[in-house]
């Protein structure tokens, strides 16, 4: 079992930055993969990025390659997402999820097992 719990969700003007971290505790952190989904009302939940167990590797979704880099720190079991250069268009509730080291489809909500309760980023215009 894995609980998580982001934080460093808020209001911020296009153009700006924001870090949202993950603290991530219970078993061992290195043998999860860890992501971020984010979500608006209405909407299914959408992937953002996700990092390997030992952080070497990453991926992105299109919309935010170049913008948004994940990165985990395994000593201290968290997870965090430098936004930068934000946009009206990335406001939503951003959540943090944990699944398998072994997963093949890393950008599929249902291959996570674990998800935090979201932190909320709203962008202004």
């Amino acid at each position: 079992q894995v609980q998580l719990e982001e934080s460093g969700g808020g209001l911020v003007q296009a153009g700006d930055s924001l870090t949202l971290s993950c603290a991530a505790s219970g078993r061992v952190f290195s043998m999860y993969r860890m992501a971020w989904f984010c979500q608006t009302p209405g909407k299914e939940r959408e992937f953002v990025a996700t990092i390997s167990g030992s952080g070497r590797t990453t991926s992105y979704a299109d919309s935010v390659k170049g913008r948004f880099t994940i990165s985990r720190d395994n000593s201290k079991n968290t997870i965090s997402l430098q936004m930068n250069s934000l946009k009206p268009e990335d406001t939503a509730t951003y959540y943090c999820a944990a699944g398998s080291i072994y997963m093949e489809n890393v950008d599929r909500r249902s291959d996570y097992d674990y998800w935090g309760q979201g932190t909320q980023v709203t962008v202004s215009s």
